[in-house]
């Protein structure tokens, strides 16, 4: 909640910043790079002024690490009267004021930055060092200090200006953001070798029609998509989560074009399109602290899905019945993907991503837990695409085999991975339905594993 803060109030938390910079050039004799946000008004915190400041943060990060300049120490505040972050750095203080300008300059948000540089001696370090001029006023373009004197622009002005930056900034960046997360989950999950009958580094199992480099052009062709369906859950994140879903179709339709202009008329991604389009459109209904929650993503896209399989198969006779996914429904219920997005994708919360959690927690890299994890949702959900390239006996057979195989070990070795991928690709079987269920495995775990920790010196 937003709370008005009083000048007294701004007063004393100038005097704590002094402090812990006194403290901390005592302690380090170092130098300090202090990050703090540009808002005017009585309001210096809220969500929005939070995600303006956490994307500042993550580009100074970023640069740094891109840089090899690690910090001492780090010490951060989170309270009403603003966002601060202080680093200790073992750099020249002009290098470093360096970065941090052209982080401020380099895109409209970066005007709401402070990021002030001092030197060992507390001396601050100035844009003129560089050869730089002052800041420009965030509405005219002028120089800041001169707008500021003459307060050229009212309070409510500033107020206004600042919050479109940040909202505009928060929402393209989270956009991207989730857009790139999807993709980078569509490409490991190809990338896991080797997947009995699917598409990977070794081989293209049981497809004549693609390779490794089909699924990769289809993965990149799609980033725009992904991008769309975060933007679409975030301009409809007031209205009911079933209107997100709506316009979701809408623009399926053209990422299904996208991609088979990339492949070459090979369907690579259609089911992920689906759902993967459904779990970007979910973050962007969330705000950004949620996303390294599975639970509930899974809940939000649950909501959006609620009544699909009834809705999608409504008047469904033997005699209208065309895909495989609507045939398996009349004559056994299968729901497929729908009935998974549905019911809050229960197969990737309750079986893959523990499996893959546990997998990279006891040493195992992300290829070898992913691998683990694909045989996982086999057994876990009735995956159509087996039954479509062959019958539901066979698929029933596969899984009782594959659960005695888990059952001795829940992570086997390349060699049987192998073993089922000759046996897979002899009988033309493929999963392509838990393959799906992996990159979404990939996406969550990407997503609730992003904090990275803190380079040290």
């Amino acid at each position: 909640m937003e709370q008005q803060v009083s000048l007294s109030e701004m007063l004393d938390a100038r005097e704590r910043r002094a402090a812990s910079q006194r403290r901390l050039l005592e302690t380090y004799h170092e130098t300090l790079l202090c990050f703090t946000m540009n808002i005017a008004g009585p309001i210096k915190n809220g969500e929005r002024i939070r995600g303006g400041f956490e994307i500042g943060k993550r580009r100074l990060e970023d640069r740094l690490r891109a840089a090899k300049i690690g910090w001492t120490a780090r010490e951060e505040i989170n309270e009403k009267t603003g966002n601060e972050i202080i680093y200790v750095l073992a750099q020249d203080p002009l290098k470093i004021k360096k970065i941090a300008v052209e982080i401020e300059e380099e895109s409209t948000l970066g005007r709401l930055f402070d990021m002030d540089v001092l030197r060992s001696d507390g001396t601050k370090a100035d844009r003129g060092e560089i050869g730089l001029p002052g800041r420009r006023c965030l509405i005219c373009g002028r120089a800041a200090r001169e707008c500021a004197r003459s307060r050229t622009h009212t309070v409510e002005e500033l107020q206004e200006k600042t919050m479109q930056i940040l909202d505009e900034a928060i929402n393209e960046t989270d956009a991207q953001e989730a857009a790139r997360r999807a993709v980078s989950a569509l490409l490991y999950e190809v990338c896991t070798t080797p997947k009995p009958g699917l598409v990977d580094c070794m081989n293209s199992g049981s497809h004549r029609d693609m390779t490794i480099f089909t699924f990769m052009d289809s993965s990149v062709a799609l980033y725009p998509y992904f991008r769309i369906c975060t933007q679409i859950g975030r301009s409809t994140a007031m209205k009911a989560p079933g209107d997100t879903f709506v316009q979701l179709r809408r623009v399926g339709k053209r990422a299904e074009a996208d991609m088979f202009a990339a492949t070459k008329g090979v369907n690579t991604h259609k089911g992920a399109i689906f759902s993967m389009g459904i779990l970007c459109a979910a973050l962007g209904r969330l705000p950004r602290r949620s996303w390294n929650n599975p639970e509930t993503i899974v809940a939000e896209c649950a909501a959006m899905t609620h009544g699909i399989v009834a809705a999608d198969f409504a008047g469904l006779t033997p005699e209208n019945a065309v895909t495989t996914g609507q045939k398996l429904y009349l004559e056994y219920g299968i729901t497929g993907v729908r009935g998974q997005m549905e019911s809050g994708l229960p197969a990737v919360l309750k079986f893959g991503l523990p499996i893959l959690r546990r997998g990279v927690a006891r040493g195992l890299n992300i290829n070898d837990a992913g691998a683990a994890t694909l045989l996982a949702l086999m057994i876990a959900t009735t995956d159509t695409n087996l039954i479509a390239r062959s019958d539901i006996e066979t698929q029933q057979k596969t899984v009782a085999e594959l659960k005695e195989l888990l059952a001795e070990n829940p992570y086997p070795e390349r060699a049987i991975l192998e073993r089922l991928d000759q046996s897979f690709t002899e009988k033309n079987l493929s999963p392509g339905g838990s393959a799906d269920l992996l990159a979404i495995c990939y996406f969550l775990y990407f997503l609730e594993s992003e904090e990275e920790e803190c380079p040290t010196i």
